[in-house]
């Protein structure tokens, strides 16, 4: 186990710049996720990582060891591909042999060691399986406990939950983390699920077209995302263009409408609400932000309501609301007209531009 370093690193094809001055601290034991759309290069990054890219310039180290040149089979690292790349030939416990095979370890070494990480995925008594006879979410394991069985300093994962169904997917991302946890193993891992990696990073690292845009825990990226993109891509969110007032405590859209916030940058153009944030209701309730709308449309999602609402400053919002505990509470429909209100500690002041 050990920390990592990523210091100016680039990549480039000729002359597209897929990942573009990247400087980056993974910690001992820490689980960083790094997140971003499809082409905006966080695989590129793992792989220059792993040793299987070279950097166009930049340095990686590895603990103490400089690796930016080390071959990828002496930088000791583990790997846990996409789509697993198991050894259709080979049953399990070859399969996560193979790496020690490789070292030439000796054969009481490696069967203890097998027979340590099978059980440490959970997958004690499948050692004579083939990769063929087991479920997507035993093939995960199995492709994991490949990779720690070697004792790696920097477990690598990429996207390795995205051929898994929503329900498992939900399970093997809990056992992953605990796993993690367990290990003590210094993990990077990429997905551009937002759930995913709320869930399981300690510190998620958002990228976009190369560049980083933000680090930081889910609950600062959640809660203060430093631009548009970055509060677009964690969470649902309500964005109302416009400029900040007189006296940085409030904020005034284009379409004309004031809204008090507890504070606000004076640089923003941007004015982001989560749907939770938004509070809808048919009494006379009053608050600091508090305007008449009409119900658009209605999704009921078991605990709670998703509403799109049209303000009457003809502004569209998304809320989030509670749904009542019984069939006996009123349901919201389309076509109602509410007041709704919005928390000025929530209101939270963005720019649209990215790093």
């Amino acid at each position: 186990m050990a920390a990592l370093a990523l210091r100016s690193i680039a990549k480039r094809f000729g002359e597209v710049a897929a990942v573009d001055d990247l400087s980056l601290d993974v910690a001992d034991g820490e689980f960083l996720v790094l997140l971003g759309p499809s082409g905006c290069g966080k695989t590129t990054t793992l792989r220059m990582i792993a040793g299987f890219l070279e950097t166009t310039t930049g340095s990686i180290r590895i603990g103490a060891r400089e690796v930016t040149q080390v071959p990828p089979h002496r930088r000791n690292v583990g790997f846990v591909f996409q789509n697993y790349a198991l050894f259709p030939h080979l049953d399990v416990t070859e399969n996560v042999a193979f790496g020690l095979r490789r070292r030439g370890r000796p054969e009481a070494e490696i069967a203890e060691r097998v027979a340590r990480a099978l059980a440490l995925v959970k997958l004690d008594g499948f050692g004579s399986r083939m990769s063929r006879q087991l479920s997507g979410g035993q093939q995960q394991r199995v492709a994991i406990a490949r990779a720690l069985v070697i004792e790696p300093d920097v477990l690598l994962l990429d996207e390795p939950l995205s051929n898994l169904d929503a329900k498992l997917r939900r399970d093997v991302r809990l056992e992953l983390r605990a796993l993690q946890k367990l290990s003590g193993i210094t993990t990077i891992m990429v997905t551009h699920d937002q759930d995913e990696a709320m869930s399981i990073g300690d510190r998620l690292v958002v990228l976009d077209h190369g560049r980083v845009q933000q680090i930081g825990t889910p609950q600062e990226l959640y809660r203060h995302p430093v631009n548009r993109f970055v509060a677009g891509f964690i969470g649902r969110s309500n964005f109302l263009d416009g400029a900040p007032g007189r006296d940085t405590k409030s904020f005034i859209t284009r379409s004309g409408m004031t809204i008090v916030c507890d504070m606000i940058d004076p640089r923003a153009d941007t004015l982001l609400v989560r749907p939770e944030s938004i509070a809808v209701r048919r009494d006379g309730h009053r608050g600091a932000n508090r305007f008449a709308a009409r119900i658009e449309a209605v999704i009921f999602q078991g605990s709670s309501f998703d509403l799109d609402l049209r303000l009457a400053s003809g502004d569209v919002v998304a809320a989030e609301v509670a749904a009542p505990a019984s069939s006996r509470g009123s349901d919201w429909t389309a076509g109602e007209e509410v007041m709704v209100e919005i928390d000025p500690a929530a209101a939270v002041g963005i720019t649209s531009s990215q790093a």
